[in-house]
């Protein structure tokens, strides 16, 4: 059973769901219309009454979750979250109100997450797709055929901003309309072009935006599906109320009336854009594609894993050196027995990716490295992760001072030490027997080695000796016995 959280920009929402052989049954359902996005002031920060309305709904989550066995839960953060220069001094308080981490996700991450759910949805393996997703704070649109994404694009345009923007106190007019409309299409037009209908038989649109404009337009008698002239039909009925308050509908609940003009101008915006001659609303998406994500990490079939090997052919990682590495230090790390296995996988793919910044510069490859996994764009990994590994690759050699910050961290430390003395052996070109080497890491460091290694490897008491003043630096130390 899986539980799957979306601190959206306009509304938090949370799905249990329960895997049955081929499909994810939804058994709970919760929203609150939060209106995250409504609440950043002029700086960019999230407001006080924000944060406590937030925190409120967090709270209630938690106590529903509370009521369900679940195998795996997943919160994630979007727009909102990732563009509130608050958001890091947030977000602790978010994941205590909640009782579990909380991940701001990309626009390009919410996007293949959202074409996973719609996927699994229409079960077409060879269908050619456009998926749109319009939220509160953003718009993302995805190209792919079957379950293979082939294109995703987050656009920072989305209902609140738009709803504020164009259409102000609530009024509802047609120059208003046409305003937003046009400033929706400036967002798209520059990409439009691999979007258009040649390259996709269907489009879906799988935002609560999408699926609400639908069930207005069939529930009011406007169309029977969602297209230029039915939408069309529809802003001018909005506008014939000429103001947000006095709007009235069939399919719209009062409090989706203030955000909807908004969403409602940006899928005009794409359908004149992108010349759409349809969409399809369809309900799935970011909740379900989660939850599809959880599902296929329990079963070993975990998307970073394919990033990280996609990162192994495009940098030109030497695999057999990157193997060697990558399971040396896990060896080491269980050795000093952490905690957790909060870093088990995280170390094992940064040790396998630390020597990918040799493709721009063998000095100082670690510090590319780090930059690369820290800013590249891979599908599966959260932003946290990312910057975990970072700190792992850039700390994997040279002076420990730079990340001395997550030295206090007892297993991240240890990971750190099982990962320098995984490259320092792989260099010294030892090849380990874990039953003649001991690693332990409480208030110091005490490794314990063959006597004879020295001898037959004259580099490697250069490199512990280098290794233990680098330790001492950061005030750890790092002690050395030999044995046999």
């Amino acid at each position: 059973m899986y539980a799957a959280v979306d601190l959206g920009s306009n509304s938090f929402r949370l799905h249990i769901g329960k895997h049955d052989g081929e499909a994810i049954r939804v058994l709970k359902s919760v929203r609150e219309p939060i209106r995250l996005a409504a609440g950043l002031d002029d700086q960019g920060n999230l407001t006080p009454a924000a944060m406590q309305s937030a925190l409120n709904c967090l709270k209630n989550f938690r106590a529903v979750l509370a009521a369900y066995k679940l195998d795996a839960v997943r919160v994630v953060a979007t727009s909102a979250m990732r563009v509130a220069r608050n958001a890091a001094a947030f977000l602790p308080e978010a994941e205590l109100a909640i009782g579990y981490p909380i991940e701001i996700i990309s626009g390009e991450e919410e996007g293949r997450l959202i074409y996973m759910g719609v996927a699994h949805a229409v079960a077409l393996p060879g269908e050619r797709r456009l998926v749109i997703d319009i939220g509160g704070g953003s718009t993302e649109l995805i190209l792919g055929r079957g379950p293979e994404i082939e294109r995703v694009e987050s656009f920072s345009v989305g209902t609140v901003k738009q709803s504020l923007s164009f259409f102000i106190g609530g009024r509802v007019d047609a120059p208003s309309f046409e305003a937003a409309i046009l400033s929706a299409r400036s967002h798209f037009e520059d990409a439009a072009p691999p979007y258009h209908p040649q390259f996709w038989k269907q489009c879906y649109g799988s935002s609560g935006t999408a699926r609400t404009i639908a069930d207005i337009i069939v529930k009011n008698g406007l169309g029977r599906e969602v297209n230029a002239q039915s939408l069309e039909a529809l802003k001018q009925r909005f506008i014939d109320f000429g103001h947000v308050s006095k709007i009235d509908m069939a399919g719209l609940k009062p409090d989706r009336a203030g955000t909807i003009i908004g969403g409602l101008a940006i899928l005009i915006g794409l359908v004149r854009e992108l010349d759409i001659p349809q969409v399809q609303p369809i309900e799935a998406g970011l909740r379900m594609g989660v939850m599809w994500d959880l599902h296929l990490r329990s079963t070993k079939r975990d998307r970073r894993e394919q990033s990280v090997q996609a990162c192994i052919e495009r940098f030109h990682v030497d695999p057999r050196r990157a193997n060697r590495v990558a399971v040396d230090a896990l060896a080491l790390y269980a050795q000093t027995k952490p905690a957790s296995d909060q870093y088990q996988r995280l170390l094992y793919w940064s040790a396998l990716l630390h020597e990918m910044g040799m493709v721009v510069s063998h000095t100082g490859y670690h510090k590319h490295a780090a930059y690369i996994i820290e800013n590249a764009d891979l599908p599966g990994f959260t932003a946290r992760e990312q910057r975990t590994m970072s700190r792992l690759i850039v700390a994997h050699k040279g002076n420990l001072r730079k990340v001395v910050e997550v030295l206090g961290e007892p297993d991240c430390a240890r990971a750190i030490v099982a990962f320098r003395l995984a490259v320092l052996f792989m260099h010294s070109r030892i090849d380990l027997d874990f039953t003649q080497v001991k690693l332990r890491y409480k208030h110091r460091i005490e490794l314990e080695i063959r006597r004879d290694w020295v001898a037959e490897h004259p580099t490697l008491s250069y490199w512990l000796e280098k290794e233990q003043e680098q330790w001492d630096e950061v005030g750890v130390d790092f002690l050395i016995r030999t044995t046999g």
